[in-house]
């Protein structure tokens, strides 16, 4: 008997970040979301890159929720990107999903061939130099 998920990959494939209201806009509340399996495809060799996303933010008046962001992230496993680029494209997505006051996003890509990269972007470090300094 042959099984197909085809409502799950439907899901991935037409996957959309969803803000949501924050509960405690006055607050700089600060979230962190860690997603360990995300994937992508090399866009030289075709060969599958592994990394951890962190996202780390403050949010204004809106979050993103959660399972959007899992199957949003879930879409780009069989997508050729650069690990720049793909870190660089998270980051911007989820920019103009929640407008939040500061945001975070560093992929820790898994070694292959001898070489590990990570990669951080960040939007709005101004204020967070502010609030820290």
């Amino acid at each position: 008997m042959k099984s197909t998920n085809k409502k799950g990959i439907a899901a991935i494939r037409n996957a959309k970040l969803t803000a949501v209201p924050n509960q405690y806009p006055d607050r700089d509340t600060e979230v962190s979301v860690t997603l360990p399996e995300f994937t992508c495809l090399c866009p030289i060799t075709g060969y599958p890159d592994f990394a951890t996303i962190r996202v780390n933010y403050i949010p204004d008046r809106s979050i993103v929720e959660l399972k959007s962001l899992k199957l949003y992230i879930n879409r780009f496993r069989d997508q050729s990107h650069f690990h720049e680029a793909v870190t660089n494209r998270i980051l911007d997505d989820l920019v103009a999903c929640v407008h939040p006051r500061w945001m975070e996003v560093t992929g820790d890509f898994n070694p292959r061939g001898n070489v590990k990269t990570v990669v951080r972007v960040e939007h709005n470090a101004e204020y967070r130099r502010g609030r820290t300094a």
